[in-house]
């Protein structure tokens, strides 16, 4: 007698599958970053490829002037309002990138395996968005704001919320769930001083925040979990 198919047990994946928009925002960041790298090198695209990076941080990262220009002028062209969503993937060097990427997939795939794939690409998109536009109106100077880790904070702002309910949900310190943020922002510091700093920082914090403030509507079931977690105290 034939066996069917679905009847057969299939041993467990080693590994569970990264979420398909985690994937998707590495290959593009990857993928931007590759071609800058190549370029930078000569390996890709001749001669002038060594200034591709400069001019892809020009035509894509954002800038707190432009935002200044369009609320001035009371214009918002689509090319310039595409600034709050294509910053995130232009990066300054190859090691920017790399750590956006790693804290992207680590943090990605935690978040989309308990919220889902759409929480994971909404988040980093609000977040890189509302990042920018926090920056663009606190800060003056003309230093473009790019990179992806206004989103990635983002993703940290949903890992600390869900991590938060699950500590106070268990009785334990729910102080706890803050450490991660706690640790980044004193590297930070510490690499501003050491190293130098601008004022990019703005939007990192913005993006944690807001990650944190939207996760209990991007979690399934979060709003309400929250609030019954509230009532108890």
């Amino acid at each position: 007698m034939a066996i069917r198919d679905d009847h057969i047990p299939r041993a467990p994946r080693p590994v569970n599958p990264l979420p398909w928009s985690v994937v998707l925002l590495f290959l593009v960041i990857a993928g931007v970053e590759v071609v800058l790298s190549l370029g930078a090198r000569g390996i890709l695209g001749g001669p002038a490829a060594v200034g591709w990076r400069l001019e892809a941080i020009r035509s894509f990262g954002f800038s707190p002037q432009v935002l200044d220009w369009m609320v001035t002028q009371g214009v918002w062209p689509l090319d310039q309002l595409a600034r709050f969503v294509t910053y995130p993937f232009v990066h300054g060097a190859f090691t920017s990138a790399a750590f956006a990427c790693v804290m992207l997939l680590a943090l990605g795939k935690w978040v989309g395996e308990i919220a889902g794939a759409w929480a994971v690409l909404i988040a980093f998109l609000v977040c890189s968005v509302t990042g920018a536009l926090v920056y663009g109106l606190l800060v003056t100077d003309a230093f473009p704001l790019i990179g992806a880790f206004p989103g990635v904070y983002g993703l940290i702002g949903v890992f600390t919320w869900l991590l938060w309910v699950r500590l106070k949900a268990t009785g334990d310190n729910e102080f706890r769930a803050f450490t991660l943020i706690g640790v980044l922002m004193l590297l930070q510091l510490v690499f501003g001083l050491l190293f130098g700093s601008n004022a990019t920082w703005i939007a990192d914090v913005t993006g944690a925040v807001v990650g944190f403030l939207v996760a209990p509507i991007l979690v399934p079931g979060g709003w309400s979990a929250f609030l019954r977690r509230m009532r108890r105290g």
